[in-house]
C-alpha cells in the first residue's frame, strides 16, 4: 500500500470512528426504545388506515430530538461519567469527543427535530417532545445528584413517547395515549431501579444519589419497586376495559406483570443479591416490548 492510498485508509478510519462516536452520543438503544414506543402510540391513535408518510416523519422527527437530548445528558454527566465504570468508555469521558462538538451536535440536531415536527407533522408533537427535552435535562438529569426520587421524576419523560406517536396521528390528545402513559410511567420504576441497584456504588463512587439507604422498614427503593408493580398489574388491565385492546392482550400484560411483581418481592428479601436485581431489569426488558406488541396485534 502506497502513502496516499494508506493517507486515505486512514482518513476513511478516522472519519468512521467519529461518525461512530457522535452515533453513540445518542445512546441508541435508549433511542431505539423512544422509538418503538412512538410508534406503538402512533398506530393505536391512527385507526385503520396507517399513514406510514406521517408516521415516517413523526420518528425522524423524534429520533433527532432524543438524540439530541441524550447527547446533551451526555456532555452535562461527562465529568461524572469518568468516574463509573460502566460509563467511562463514552465518547466524552474516553476523548474520541470534545465536550463542544457534544454540545453543538446535541443542542443542532435537537433543534432541527423538534422543528421539524413543528413544521412536517404538527405543532402539538412538537411540544410533547419539546417537553421531554426540558424535563429530562432540567428536572432528571441534576436531580440525580440529589435525590433517589429522581426515578420518579425521570419517568414522566420516559413515558411521554406514546403520547408523541398519538400526538402526531391525530393532532389531538384523548384517555387511551395517557394510558399508555401511565403503562410506561410505572414500568420505568423497577426498571430503573432495579439498574441503580445493580451498579449502586458505582453511582455512588461519581456522586449520583440514585438508591436511599436502607431504613428500619427496609428500602424505600424497594417499596416503591413493589407498589409500582402492583399498580402496573391493575393500571395495565385499562386498555381492555376501555375497549381499545382485546383479551390476548389482557391476558398476557397480566401474566407478565405478576411474573415482574413475584421477582420485585424477591429482591426486597434479598436486597443485597444482584442476580435478583438482574432479574427484575430483565423481566421489565421484556415486559414493555412485548405488552406493547400484543396490544398493537390485539388491538380492538
Amino acid at each position: 500500500m502506497n502513502s496516499d492510498a494508506a493517507a486515505i485508509d486512514s482518513n476513511l478510519s478516522s472519519l468512521y470512528g467519529r461518525a461512530a462516536a457522535y452515533f453513540e452520543l445518542t445512546k441508541p438503544r435508549v433511542l431505539l426504545m423512544v422509538l418503538i414506543t412512538t410508534l406503538a402510540g402512533f398506530y393505536m391513535g391512527d385507526g385503520a388506515a396507517f399513514e406510514f408518510g406521517v408516521a415516517l416523519k413523526a420518528l425522524v422527527g423524534t429520533a433527532l430530538a432524543a438524540g439530541g437530548t441524550l447527547a446533551l445528558n451526555e456532555y452535562i454527566e461527562r465529568e461524572f461519567d469518568a468516574k463509573m465504570n460502566r460509563t467511562r468508555h463514552r465518547p466524552l469521558p474516553s476523548g474520541r469527543l470534545r465536550p463542544i462538538e457534544a454540545l453543538v451536535f446535541g443542542l443542532t440536531i435537537n433543534v432541527v427535530g423538534v422543528a421539524y415536527l413543528w413544521f412536517a407533522v404538527n405543532p402539538l408533537t412538537a411540544v410533547v417532545t419539546g417537553s421531554i427535552t426540558v424535563l429530562y435535562l432540567g428536572a432528571y438529569t441534576p436531580m440525580k445528584r440529589y435525590s433517589w426520587m429522581c426515578h420518579v421524576v425521570g419517568a414522566v419523560p420516559g413515558a411521554l413517547p406514546p403520547v408523541i406517536g398519538w400526538a402526531a396521528a391525530r393532532n389531538s390528545l384523548a384517555a387511551e395515549p395517557w394510558i399508555l402513559f401511565g403503562i410506561m410511567f410505572l414500568w420505568q420504576l423497577p426498571h430503573s431501579l432495579s439498574i441503580a441497584r445493580l451498579y449502586q456504588q458505582d453511582y455512588a463512587s461519581a456522586g449520583m444519589y440514585l438508591m436511599p439507604g436502607d431504613r428500619s422498614y427496609g428500602n424505600p427503593a424497594n417499596i416503591a419497586m413493589i407498589a409500582a408493580t402492583v399498580v402496573l398489574v391493575g393500571f395495565g388491565t385499562l386498555p381492555t376495559a376501555m375497549g381499545f385492546a382485546g383479551m390476548i392482550y389482557l391476558s398476557i400484560a397480566i401474566v407478565l406483570g405478576v411474573v415482574m411483581l413475584a421477582y420485585t418481592l424477591t429482591l426486597a428479601r434479598t436486597p443485597t443479591t444482584d442476580d435478583d436485581a438482574r432479574r427484575v431489569m430483565r423481566a421489565s426488558l421484556i415486559y414493555l416490548p412485548l405488552v406493547l406488541l400484543v396490544m398493537v396485534l390485539d388491538k380492538v
